[in-house]
């Protein structure tokens, strides 16, 4: 099969054999594509092997020869967003994140869009970072069919602002009937929170609605990645990347 002028958001790419990479790529109408880029690391293709950085957006041509295809080419439609710290943690957590959860030549259109507008707010300074990452966790998961209303509970209920739930991967939002303790609360969001995500609204500043909506979300996210955690958490955690403004718990 051949792919042809294919708009593509580059996930990760990692040299194989002498000058060779091996590229995983999310494109629009073929979903998470892996590429094999020959001869991208010799000099004379350096503008092909600039155009393979992960965030990048390009155009390509490629032919599909089993798991695999073969990239042809391999055009830079814009400048990726320049990263720098906790934006570029956020970068390389949400190409983790891709990469584990969308399966290979599946389209997934709504996951591209939500990727597109991600990258559009991380190369924002002024878009919470937090907030950046919440949508697209939320919209990934809609767009992987395994998503959850987020503003009713998991028995038909409207979500209470006042209370607090907790995330089941299956269900959705259970309430918390009690509050005995900070364990019991560890990973629950407020009511609040879960209605601004299911409105697409930013939960106030200066709350603790964004944490608790991290702190609810792993879990989900820990599911359906059938209990392997992701390299990028343990990366944010030892470089004491924790709190409210970080990718992971």
């Amino acid at each position: 099969m051949r792919i042809a002028g294919e708009p593509a958001f580059v996930l990760h790419a990692r040299p194989w054999r002498e000058t060779s990479l091996l590229v995983e790529a999310l494109t629009a109408n073929h979903g998470r594509v892996g590429l094999v880029a020959r001869g991208v690391r010799s000099a004379r293709r350096q503008p092909l092997r600039a155009a393979l950085q992960p965030l990048q957006h390009v155009r390509l041509d490629a032919v599909q020869q089993g798991e695999l295809a073969q990239l042809r080419s391999a055009e830079a439609l814009d400048a990726a967003p320049m990263l720098a710290g906790e934006a570029a943690l956020a970068a390389f957590y949400v190409n983790e994140l891709v990469l584990r959860l969308a399966p290979r030549n599946d389209p997934q259109h709504e996951l591209f869009d939500a990727y597109a507008a991600m990258r559009v707010r991380l190369g924002d300074a002024a878009a919470p970072l937090a907030w950046t990452l919440r949508r697209f966790e939320a919209a990934l998961l809609d767009a992987l069919g395994v998503g959850m209303d987020f503003a009713t509970d998991a028995d038909g209920q409207p979500i209470d602002p006042a209370a607090r739930y907790r995330l089941d991967p299956e269900q959705g939002p259970r309430r918390l009937l009690s509050d005995r303790g900070r364990a019991d609360r560890s990973d629950a969001a407020t009511g609040l929170a879960l209605l601004a995500l299911a409105a697409d609204g930013e939960p106030a500043p200066g709350t603790d609605d964004l944490a608790g909506l991290r702190r609810a979300l792993r879990p989900v996210l820990l599911h359906h990645l059938g209990g392997r955690p992701l390299r990028s958490w343990d990366l944010i955690g030892a470089l004491g990347r924790v709190g409210a403004e970080a990718p992971g718990p």
